[in-house]
């Protein structure tokens, strides 16, 4: 089973991305996933989730505004909506999905996670 990230790149600052989370092999909708970032010189941290049961959405405090988590059914596709990106949203963004859990930012575990994605780099310019 394997979830695909993509999307990233590189961009100047104010600028907007979108990353996708895509499966060939699971309905996206039955698991709550969740994005998760790694900055340079720091450890991965989660920024963002949607739940697989309301739709339920958690951003990170300091992104909110900025960052949103939606999902097309249609599509599989979960996406991370970006904007007015900033240098130091720069790092490596992955995608996992949980099978169990709901949708929670501030606890979530990487050893909930049963699938993860590849990470997709954003690099921001100033």
């Amino acid at each position: 089973v394997q979830l695909q990230a993509s999307g990233g790149g590189l961009v100047q600052s104010g600028g907007s991305l979108r990353l996708s989370c895509t499966s060939s092999d699971l309905n996206m909708d039955t698991y709550s996933t969740t994005w998760f970032r790694q900055a340079p010189g720091k450890e991965r941290e989660a920024i963002g989730c949607i739940a697989k049961s309301d739709d339920r959405i958690e951003v990170e405090d300091s992104l909110k505004g900025r960052f949103i988590v939606f999902r097309d059914n249609v599509e599989n596709t979960v996406y991370l909506q970006m904007n007015n990106l900033k240098p130091e949203d720069t790092g490596i963004y992955s995608c996992a999905a949980d099978r169990f859990h709901l949708c929670t930012v501030r606890g979530a575990r990487e050893s909930d996670m049963d699938y993860w994605g590849k990470g997709t780099q954003v690099t921001v310019s100033s």
